[in-house]
């Protein structure tokens, strides 16, 4: 797996490569938002900074997700809510407040790269699989998701997280079990990461009593959910 760093900060820029390549993976670095959308097409996976020389990382973030699916981690020293929303909104994958533990950007990583390994291997089985639930139907060899006849256009994450709950339809999944699926460990893995994706998820649905809460414990998908009359926001 090939993962292209995005880091001004020489030090950090060398922590980074080292880290990455500790867990076997292979380390591409540049410095400025201009290099990595010229260079996203070569990697399988992006650690991206916000205080990039050239441009917001943020805009970075909204160009790439624009021409790529590949995974997108933020790592970056802005730790205010608004920040955290806006990147996982605008697409990312993950996002993480530094100076970040080794072993979680480790895991994160790793996890990543779990799921890209799947993605691949779906994409290439000879039959397509589906998953549906009521009027929800996944596509889970194209990785695309509809609404009836209303495609959904979901991130990378948010598709990961309405396929595993579909999956399960009709039982309840906790929040550690979607943690450690998608992020690779229930506990090291940011809850305000899944709850951004999650209300990301419900709006882009607009299926009111599709995901349930089940309180303290995690989440149920019902089949029997209609979707919303004249597209109205659910509450």
């Amino acid at each position: 797996m090939r993962v292209l760093i995005v880091e001004d900060d020489d030090a950090m820029a060398s922590a980074l490569i080292a880290a990455v390549g500790s867990a076997g993976l292979e380390a591409t670095r540049v410095s400025r938002g201009a290099d990595a959308l010229l260079k996203h097409r070569e990697h399988d996976a992006i650690l991206l900074d916000l205080g990039l020389p050239d441009m917001d990382g943020l805009e970075v973030l909204r160009k790439l997700r624009q021409v790529t699916l590949a995974p997108i981690l933020i790592l970056t020293a802005r730790d205010d809510e608004r920040s955290v929303v806006l990147g996982l909104r605008s697409g990312a994958d993950d996002y993480l407040v530094k100076p970040v533990k080794l072993v979680e950007l480790l895991a994160r990583i790793e996890a990543v790269a779990r799921r890209t390994i799947r993605a691949g291997a779906t994409r290439g089985a000879e039959q397509r699989s589906r998953l549906h639930v009521g009027e929800v139907s996944i596509d889970l060899d194209r990785r695309v998701a509809a609404v009836g006849d209303r495609e959904l256009n979901l991130t990378a994450t948010e598709y990961d997280l309405l396929a595993l709950l579909a999956a399960h339809a009709g039982s309840v999944v906790t929040r550690e079990q979607i943690l450690d699926a998608l992020w690779g460990d229930a506990f090291v893995a940011s809850s305000r990461s899944l709850d951004v994706h999650l209300t990301g998820l419900r709006s882009k649905l607009k299926l009111p009593g599709f995901i349930i809460n089940v309180r303290g414990v995690g989440y149920r998908v019902e089949a029997g959910a209609r979707p919303e009359p004249h597209g109205g926001q659910q509450p």
